[in-house]
């Protein structure tokens, strides 16, 4: 009896201290879930267009304000947010999931203080600028699904504030980067016919459509002087210091959250691939190669010119072939759409990978938009719980040369494209990111990894190949590794050009000789680098990581490993920091 009413005792004992462990993670979670409601609510009021993007609507009729003595408050709210994160919230009185969060918050917070303290674009950047003079109203007329009457309400109260916003850009801009000057103005003919008639006929209906019609041409006559303040004044001041410096490896450490040591261990693997990646293409290719060309020695070339040189001359010739099945200018974009198609078929039917069941909208970008980046996925915000995503794919650009356009569509020819549709489009980011907005957590969707997003579809890349997309034909095989060469040196080149001192000329040349860029392409590849610091590294340095993991995954599986349950794992847990995606990977 005695042994029995001492276990009896100690279970209640147990279960009393369950109850008060579980009520002191309640207090505790309560506590940061306040945080976090406080924070979000001071960070979208001083960037009230990235809430509206992000479906937080209190602020839809505001807009930013760059001034100093602006700047210098949120600053301070800033600090004050870190020091209640980390030195009044005990991470570890958490429950699990949001210790998980208050990482990623410690992370994004980090995010916005290079932004503060190292990048300052409001100062250096007028692409801020533009985000923001586009953004702010096509937010609410482009991709908000709220009453149309309200939307244009808060259209019309921003619009009123463009002028003021325009009159700070000029204060604040000093000598930015003339690659950033000249991006800027190359978009700003667009945004202004969007609040010259686009923006007029989509509050057409409204009940306020009169008020809006006036402020709106308001904001389109400040922007033409702000076009002519870039294009007469600006301009001439700018510079050729396009590089981020010391703030490249805190960014791109920050953009990842892995656990691999960048400059050193990532820099080592990326030289290993480039040397390693270009063999395999050159056995591929010299059968190719001898068929092509007939007349031409081969191994004699390698043989008298050495082996980089030699493999230069092989692959290059081989891919030259290859450039005649290519798209056109005007079928580019539904090539694109339709080799997407046909992947969301082939992974179905093959069951490579649970797809999600939203849909995915293929179109060309806005002339708003180009000129950062080849893609773009527009979805419904973290604050928003469902939506539809459409992916924006820069059409080639209308002021290049027929030589230019014949020199990018042949780079991209038809096999090369499906690859990289696969990469970038279909799954691309799309798959895991609508997979991760099953996750509930705020945190997740704001603060999302972005090196896990964009390289997990590399990882996919391997197993289509090896599941027959594309019938087993070899030239598949080498545009895939012609990809995967891409990535390493996309990573490489971001690091040589924001840490170190790579010039144009020099990236573009890599480009064309180790890469099998064309000029075209090439120069198209330099321009993204420069005007995103750290996207173009964070796919490698994510590609490798999981690298990593797949390996570990299969030691602890063994003869059980499945590929298709690895990558969807690697989703299970939300677009989460990396260092802990390992964790529970190993798990």
């Amino acid at each position: 009896m005695k042994k029995v009413a001492i276990a009896g005792l100690a279970l209640v004992v147990g279960l009393g201290l369950a109850g008060w462990v579980s009520a002191q993670q309640n207090g505790d979670d309560a506590k940061f879930q306040k945080f976090l409601d406080n924070f979000w609510d001071g960070y979208f009021k001083f960037s009230p267009t990235a809430g509206t993007l992000a479906g937080y609507p209190k602020y839809n009729d505001k807009i930013e304000d760059p001034s100093n003595g602006a700047v210098e408050k949120f600053h301070d709210s800033l600090d004050a947010f870190n020091n209640e994160l980390v030195a009044k919230i005990d991470r570890m009185k958490l429950s699990p999931e949001l210790q998980i969060d208050h990482e990623m918050m410690v992370d994004f917070l980090d995010s916005v203080f290079i932004d503060f303290e190292m990048l300052v674009p409001w100062e250096y950047n007028p692409l801020y600028y533009n985000e923001i003079l586009i953004n702010s109203v096509w937010s609410l007329l482009g991709k908000n699904a709220s009453p149309l009457d309200a939307r244009v309400k808060s259209a019309t109260e921003r619009a009123k504030l463009l002028p003021g916003l325009i009159k700070k850009a000029k204060e604040n801009l000093k000598t930015p980067p003339r690659i950033y000057v000249e991006t800027a103005l190359a978009q700003l003919p667009a945004i202004i016919n969007f609040y010259r008639v686009e923006a007029p006929g989509l509050a057409a209906s409204a009940a306020g459509q009169a008020a809006f019609g006036v402020e709106i041409a308001k904001a389109a006559t400040a922007l033409e002087e702000y076009r002519n303040f870039l294009q007469t004044e600006l301009l001439p001041k700018s510079t050729d210091n396009f590089r981020v410096g010391d703030a490249h490896p805190r960014l791109l450490r920050n953009k990842t959250q892995g656990t691999l040591a960048i400059n050193e261990e990532v820099v080592a693997r990326s030289k290993a691939d480039v040397t390693n990646i270009r063999r395999a293409m050159g056995l591929v290719c010299l059968p190719f190669f001898k068929i092509m060309y007939p007349e031409v020695n081969a191994d004699q070339i390698v043989a008298q010119r050495g082996e980089e040189a030699g493999l230069n001359v092989v692959i290059q010739g081989v891919l030259d072939k290859f450039k005649v099945e290519r798209p056109t200018r005007e079928n580019y974009i539904a090539q694109i759409s339709a080799t997407a198609a046909a992947l969301k078929d082939f992974i179905g039917q093959n069951q490579l990978i649970d797809l999600p069941d939203t849909e995915l909208k293929i179109e060309p970008m806005p002339p708003f938009a180009r000129g950062l980046a080849w893609s773009k996925l527009v979805g419904p915000g973290p604050f928003e719980q469902t939506g539809p995503f459409t992916l924006w794919i820069q059409p080639v650009p209308d002021d290049w040369t027929a030589e230019q356009a014949d020199q990018y569509l042949g780079e991209q020819n038809h096999l090369f494209l499906e690859l990289l549709t696969a990469q970038k489009v279909y799954p691309g980011r799309f798959v895991p990111t609508a997979l991760s907005r099953q996750n509930a957590s705020i945190v997740r969707r704001m603060a999302a990894n972005q090196a896990l997003l964009k390289a997990w579809p590399l990882g996919l890349a391997e197993t289509l190949i090896l599941s027959g997309y594309g019938s087993y034909d070899l030239r598949m095989r080498l545009f895939q590794l012609k990809l995967f060469l891409k990535n390493a040196i996309d990573f490489q080149m971001d690091i040589n050009i924001h840490q170190g001192t790579f010039s144009k000329d020099q990236v573009v040349n890599y480009l064309t000789q180790f890469g099998f860029m064309t000029q075209a392409e090439a120069e198209r590849r330099f321009t993204e680098i420069v005007l995103n610091p750290g996207e173009a590294a964070a796919t490698y340095v994510g590609f490798q990581e999981m690298l990593d993991m797949e390996k570990d995954y299969k030691t602890l599986k063994g003869d059980a490993y499945n590929q298709k349950e690895f990558l969807g794992k690697l989703l299970s847990f939300g677009p989460i920091p990396l260092r802990l995606l390992k964790a529970k990977m190993a798990q």
